[in-house]
């Protein structure tokens, strides 16, 4: 058995987290492997796994001034096989020298970053990079950035793993409502969705200036996801001032986001933040939805302009409205890109090939 443990100490639910959560959901009922979540303190980070039934041990994961946490993590590792996947470079750190602490060889480290954050290197962090066993890249353009300024970085201790989303069950999750019937929705309008944080790196303000723009009989827009709270008033004054009060819906964050998925036409991402991938834009093509998203990251490995979704600037409010009257305007258009879309997610970017590619990469590491 492999003793997998996913170190996650972020303040706050995001890409990192949905990708340790669906691996680690999956893994529990693997019997070849034991699962266990390392967290700060963080209720709601820590109550998001318990949920799962995955055992969370509380550390203080401070960076490299935290002597305790690594001191506490080598006690899990000093026997049996073990995988620390981290995702954070801060988390490396911790990761690392409890490896060292531990005194197990059989104990590897895999780094997945999240974030386009361009690496730094002095005495410490280079013997922090050195010292993981593997990188796993979400994308093959998260490869090439981290690459362009590693160069020396050995090719060999590095994956590229697209990224994917978990079927998760909705039936034992909160009820949904029925969109259409509260919205009370025509049959010629479209519903469409937004789902992330809302602030201008998830480009909200953009969509919302670009929304203006459409006739106001023909769609109806639901905001879903949180933000701080200036910016959240900024949304609603932008809602009221713009008249689109009865178009335009905000409601708030949602932990069965599945169940609101499939009930829109099509999904609206337009991040203005170069993405490693786009976790969000995923979802929609599992769920049979095309997507308007920025071509300002990884997004063009997967979705094909006019074809499974439509590609926009980022920031080009008058781009991304002609892309939504596009999908409003032609709903056998909007049906065939939403299916090929499916098709797209279910071949190439499905949940069962990633977990196989990373738990083989597991194995490979220890068995090596």
């Amino acid at each position: 058995m492999i003793n997998v443990f996913h170190i996650v100490s972020s303040k706050t639910w995001g890409g990192a987290e949905r990708y340790a959560s669906d691996l680690v959901a999956r893994m529990r009922h693997d019997p070849d492997y034991y699962v266990e979540v390392v967290s700060a303190k963080n209720d709601d980070i820590i109550e998001q796994f318990q949920k799962m039934d995955i055992p969370v041990s509380i550390l203080p994961l401070k960076g490299i001034r935290d002597f305790d946490s690594p001191v506490r993590l080598a006690r899990m590792l000093r026997k049996g096989k073990n995988i620390v996947h981290v995702h954070t470079y801060r988390d490396a750190v911790t990761a690392v020298m409890a490896r060292i602490i531990s005194d197990n060889p059989n104990t590897k480290v895999v780094f997945t970053p999240h974030t386009l954050k361009r690496p730094t290197f002095n005495y410490v962090s280079k013997k922090v990079y050195n010292s993981i066993d593997q990188y796993v890249f979400v994308s093959q353009f998260a490869y090439d950035y981290f690459l362009s300024h590693a160069p020396r970085q050995k090719k060999s201790l590095t994956s590229v793993i697209p990224e994917s989303v978990l079927n998760t069950d909705t039936s034992a999750q909160a009820p949904v409502p029925d969109l259409h019937k509260e919205l009370k929705m025509t049959p010629e309008q479209s519903l469409i969705m937004f789902h992330s944080r809302l602030n201008h790196d998830k480009g909200v303000d953009v969509l919302l200036k670009a929304i203006k723009e459409i006739d106001r009989d023909s769609y109806q827009l639901v905001l879903l996801g949180e933000g701080q709270a200036k910016a959240v008033q900024r949304i609603k004054s932008f809602i009221i001032e713009n008249k689109l009060v009865h178009n335009v819906h905000l409601l708030g964050f949602q932990r069965n986001m599945h169940g609101f998925l499939w009930q829109c036409d099509f999904g609206v991402q337009p991040s203005t933040i170069v993405e490693m991938q786009g976790i969000s834009n995923l979802e929609y093509m599992k769920q049979g939805k095309p997507i308007i998203t920025t071509h300002n990251g990884a997004q063009p490995e997967y979705v094909r302009d006019m074809e499974n979704g439509i590609l926009v600037k980022p920031n080009n409010v008058e781009q991304l409205a002609e892309a939504i009257k596009t999908l409003v305007n032609d709903r056998e258009l909007t049906h065939r890109m939403g299916r090929q879309a499916k098709r797209d997610f279910d071949t190439h970017l499905n949940y069962d090939t990633f977990y196989e590619k990373i738990t083989s990469l597991y194995s490979r590491l220890l068995n090596d």
